[in-house]
C-alpha cells in the first residue's frame, strides 16, 4: 500500500522497524542514520552488519543469513539496504518501507561523490577495511538498477509486504522534506 510522504512522517512517529531500500548512491544510508538518530531506533546497515567483512570478504550466505534473522528479530531497528532476495525475511517484521527512486543520474551523482569522500577510507555504514571504491560494474548495476532490481522489490512487497505502507521517495528534496516533518514532529 503506497502511503504520501506527509502519512510516512506521521506513521515514523510510532514505527519500530523501518526499512529504507533503493539504489546504491540514493541516499538510504544518510536518511536511515538520521531518522535512527532522531527517532532513538538502531541503525542496522546491511552492508556493514550483515553482507560485508574487513577486505571486501563477503560473509558467507548461510552466516550472512542468519545474522539477517537475528537482526530482523530484534524489536526495534530502521535497516537500510535493498537486497531484493532477503525481502521475504524482513517485510513480515516491517512496519514502514521508504523506498528512495531517484532519478538514476541522482544516484550515479552520489556514489561519485561518495567515492571521493571517503577515498581510500571505509564509510561508516560499511564494514571496516573495506574502503571505498567504484568500478564499471558498479555503475552499469546503478544505470539498469529500475530495470533490473526494481521488478523484483516489487513482486516481493506484493508477496511478503501487502498491509505494509510504503512511501516512495523520488528525489534528495523529498528525503530532506521527510526528514525535516518528523523532526518539526508533523
Amino acid at each position: 500500500m503506497t502511503i504520501a510522504l506527509e502519512e510516512a512522517a506521521g506513521r515514523l512517529k510510532t514505527a519500530e522497524r523501518v526499512l529504507v531500500i533503493g539504489c546504491s548512491g540514493s541516499g538510504k544510508s544518510t536518511l536511515a542514520r538520521q531518522l535512527a538518530d532522531h527517532l532513538s531506533l538502531p541503525h542496522i546497515s546491511m552492508d556493514r552488519d550483515v553482507f560485508w567483512m574487513p577486505g571486501w570478504q563477503q560473509r558467507p550466505r548461510a552466516e550472512a543469513l542468519d545474522r539477517l534473522k537475528a537482526l530482523v528479530a530484534q524489536e526495534r531497528w530502521i535497516m537500510d539496504g535493498t537486497s531484493p532476495g532477503t525481502l521475504p525475511l524482513r517485510l513480515p517484521r516491517t512496519h514502514l518501507v521508504l523506498w528512495l527512486r531517484p532519478p538514476r543520474l541522482v544516484s550515479l551523482h552520489g556514489v561519485i561523490s561518495r567515492w571521493l569522500r571517503y577515498r581510500g577510507r571505509s564509510r561508516p555504514e560499511m564494514a571496516d577495511g573495506c574502503p571505498e571504491r567504484i568500478d564499471a560494474d558498479f555503475l552499469r548495476y546503478i544505470w539498469n538498477f529500475e530495470k533490473t532490481e526494481s521488478p523484483e522489490i516489487e513482486e516481493n512487497l506484493a508477496a511478503y509486504g501487502r498491509d505494509v505502507p510504503v512511501c516512495v521517495l523520488k528525489s534528495r528534496r523529498d528525503n530532506d522534506r521527510l526528514l525535516a516533518r518528523v523532526r518539526a514532529g508533523h
